[in-house]
């Protein structure tokens, strides 16, 4: 990944893209998950779509540094396509990758959709263990208000809304699956873990779009696998409408 882009937007563009190169009919995976003894592993090659330097492909001089390095700037790529597009500039122009890019988004979602309807127990169990894993403890208290309402005051966009609308398909089995666990303070701790992994981004200045998606990544236990990541949206967006988060 050439120069520096911050970490929020970098987090953004990889998990928008589902950890797959953005370039049509590739789809390679390109962040491999961590092990028991390692971290994720990224391949990725994160490509400006307006280039980021003078004389980089598709430089735009009236963009600042700050809008180069934005998500809305940025296309996941394996490195063999990154050097493609930026070798071939008048073949890969802005209009062209933003394309690619939109419709490779919409894909990912396409895919997350199917997989949440066939969300069991199995892939629950899997989340929800690592959520407890994770848990730091919480004195905060917060007001629950209705989901419509959270959406609109914590700046979240219509993105977000669709992943919310369904991630509630799937609420009821988060609910059950709680309720059958042996341990009657199962849903308390987990909601507890939640909560201090949200005050812990929003204390590091993350909001809106990027606080959703980095607790989705939080809820799915960082793993690229769709069934993982419709388990965590399912958690997540339970979470969301049930626990006292997102809003004091």
């Amino acid at each position: 990944m050439s120069g520096y882009i911050p970490e929020k937007d970098l987090k953004i563009i990889c998990m928008r893209s589902g950890n797959r190169c953005a370039y049509p009919g590739c789809n390679e995976i390109l962040i491999k998950d961590g092990t028991e003894y390692d971290d994720a592993s990224i391949i990725a090659a994160v490509a400006h779509i307006k280039g980021e330097k003078p004389g980089a492909a598709r430089y735009d001089s009236d963009m600042t540094k700050k809008e180069r390095n934005s998500h809305s700037n940025l296309i996941l790529l394996c490195n063999n396509h990154h050097k493609l597009v930026d070798d071939q500039p008048n073949t890969y122009s802005v209009d062209t990758l933003i394309g690619y890019k939109l419709e490779h988004e919409k894909r990912i979602i396409c895919l997350l959709e199917k997989e949440i309807i066939n969300v069991t127990f199995v892939e629950l169990s899997i989340v929800t263990k690592y959520l407890l894993s994770n848990q730091i403890g919480s004195n905060e208290t917060y007001t629950v208000i209705p989901p419509k309402e959270k959406i609109k005051k914590n700046d979240l966009s219509s993105s977000v809304e669709h992943l919310i609308t369904m991630g509630l398909t799937q609420a009821k089995q988060v609910e059950q699956f709680i309720n059958n666990c042996p341990d009657i303070e199962f849903g308390e701790h987990l909601k507890q873990g939640f909560v201090a992994e949200y005050e812990r981004l929003k204390n590091a200045g993350i909001k809106g779009d990027y606080l959703f998606d980095s607790l989705l990544d939080f809820a799915s236990a960082r793993s690229g696998d769709f069934k993982n990541k419709a388990a965590g949206l399912a958690v997540l967006v339970y979470l969301f409408e049930k626990c006292d988060v997102f809003e004091k």
